[in-house]
């Protein structure tokens, strides 16, 4: 059986990336992940933040993407309790018909029928009694029916609706840190094979027949040496500092190109011909501290339906309540994805119809975020149609063996992994010897409450510190919206940035001279890209 003694490239650092990085360093094969952004920063951190079988899926016939995901979301309520939790669902049901003509015609493919009806109990509890037969899961509590009458269901419209149908998915409610414990547990299985590994976020990577550059981005608060550095085996094996070179060149034994919805730029840049093999669309969700929405969910969620009939999620989101998502082509560059009023009038008036006795507003709004989501490019068709499924796609044009990662979803990141991981070592003359679908995760705490409180937040200065020093963070950015999760925190505030930038400069990671300007900075992002105001 051959040994891989290059490293394989993963592009891109979101939860594919992660996973795969995981899955082959299992294997005992080096790995050098570069992303050209920070981890988890595209559609991992925009999701509805859902680890789910998918329940809709079932109505496009989509039956063996829901039985792999239902046993991917017991895997992870198993192996990752610290991430994934059991979530309460209930679909509030108008009419006892409704929807079957639709739904039928959906299943056998055969588009929309124009008719306006919302889908009736019938048609809701079939689906339901599919997706626990599908499921077969003792961990979660079976369907049940409540009338809206009933004291223990979310209070609902109860003019409008009838019935609320009761079922359990689960939610990860930072899908950013699991991103990050995937690859710690990556780090740490390196560490015991004895094989390379090393993570690079801010670097681009270009190739050259066989040789690939990652060269650092030019806007970077550490001051790098001018000297160009050769990546071998070694050199993986290290954590990238602050004096590290800008440029390094390897031979990888193939690439994997996990970039989402930026696939097709990816080859682009690496002028790899391809087909086109994207179409994303753009998911939008809102935030809001609203006390009476929150009071009403009661640590439990609404899945829904807008006055378009398009799915609507209303979920707790730790002492707030996220509302989501919109489903709309987007053909601009991901990272320029942002949430429009349009898009947040839509959801407000989606939440409203469900409660309309709260008359939530665009003021109830904290942040809001936008992601484009990695689906596969179908031509003009309904966003809702297109596939979920997920596939690795081998790219004959390239000189090194090069594989995209089409759709995938937080769900079946492990799942997609494995497939991705035998496909590529299959194509290297070998095949895997372990797979991580006993492996626990490991992390996911956010702070260890020794020593001094950092401001304005119930974390630790000492967290913070460890986080800095082991967690790739590079920017300021990087640790308010995907290590410590303070883009959430209702009382974020200028001062805990600024003591948050001062110990990146002890750290080495900033200039004193720059903290200004990175403060300044992710102030300007927090407010344009989230709508996000400080405290």
């Amino acid at each position: 059986m051959a040994i891989i003694d290059k490293p394989i490239l993963i592009l891109g650092g979101g939860i594919n990336g992660a996973a795969v990085a995981r899955e082959l360093v299992l294997n005992r094969v080096p790995v050098c992940l570069v992303d050209s952004a920070d981890l988890a920063s595209g559609a991992t951190a925009y999701s509805s933040r859902l680890i789910h079988g998918g329940l809709r899926y079932l109505e496009y016939g989509e039956f063996a993407l829901v039985r792999e995901s239902l046993a991917e979301r017991s895997r992870l309520l198993r192996l990752a309790p610290q991430f994934v939790r059991p979530l309460q669902l209930f679909i509030p049901v108008q009419q006892r018909l409704g929807g079957l003509r639709r739904s039928a015609l959906k299943f056998f493919g055969w588009g929309e029928t124009g008719e306006t009806g919302t889908r009736g109990l019938w048609l809701v509890r079939a689906g339901l009694w599919m997706y626990d037969t599908y499921a077969k899961d003792s961990q979660l509590p079976k369907r049940s029916t409540h009338a809206v009458t009933d004291s223990d269901v979310p209070p609902v419209d109860r003019t409008k609706y009838r019935w609320l149908c009761s079922y359990y998915d689960a939610q990860i409610l930072y899908p950013e840190r699991f991103v990050i414990a995937l690859l710690e547990d990556a780090r740490q299985l390196a560490t015991e094979h004895g094989v390379a590994f090393d993570v690079y976020t801010y670097y681009r990577a270009t190739l050259r027949d066989r040789t690939v550059e990652i060269r650092r981005e030019s806007r970077s608060p550490v001051s790098p040496r001018p000297e160009t550095a050769s990546l071998g085996e070694t050199r993986l094996r290290g954590e990238r500092k602050a004096g590290d070179s800008p440029v390094m060149t390897f031979e990888p034994a193939a690439i994997i190109n996990a970039t989402g919805a930026w696939v097709d730029r990816t080859l682009a840049k690496l002028n790899v011909p391809s087909r086109q093999l994207m179409g994303g669309t753009k998911g939008s969700h809102f935030v809001t501290s609203h006390a009476g929405l929150r009071d009403a969910l009661a640590g439990r969620g609404i899945y829904a339906e807008a006055s378009d009939r398009r799915p609507v999620f209303v979920l707790p989101l730790e002492n707030s309540t996220l509302v989501g998502t919109t489903d709309l082509p987007y053909q601009e560059s991901p990272e320029t994805a942002v949430a429009t009023e349009d898009e947040l009038a839509y959801l407000l008036a989606a939440a409203n119809r469900v409660f309309p006795d709260l008359t939530l507003a665009r003021n109830d709004i904290d942040l809001h975020y936008s992601g484009v989501r990695p689906l596969p490019y179908v031509g003009p068709a309904n966003p809702a149609v297109v596939t979920r499924r997920h596939w690795v796609e081998e790219n004959s044009e390239s000189a090194v063996p090069l594989f995209s990662i089409i759709g995938g979803k937080l769900t079946t990141c492990r799942s997609l992994a494995e497939v991705t991981v035998a496909a590529v070592l299959r194509r290297l003359g070998t095949q895997p010897t372990a797979n991580s679908r006993d492996r626990v995760i490991p992390g996911g705490e956010l702070d260890t409450r020794d020593g001094d409180a950092l401001a304005d937040t119930s974390l630790s200065c000492a967290r913070a510190r460890h986080v800095i020093r082991n967690q790739w963070v590079t920017r300021l950015s990087d640790l308010v919206e995907r290590r410590l999760m303070l883009l959430y925190d209702p009382k974020l505030s200028e001062r805990c940035l600024r003591q948050l930038a001062g110990l990146m400069a002890e750290e080495g990671l900033l200039r004193e001279s720059d903290i200004d300007d990175e403060v300044r900075s992710c102030i300007e992002r927090l407010k344009t890209h989230y709508g996000k105001q400080l405290a």
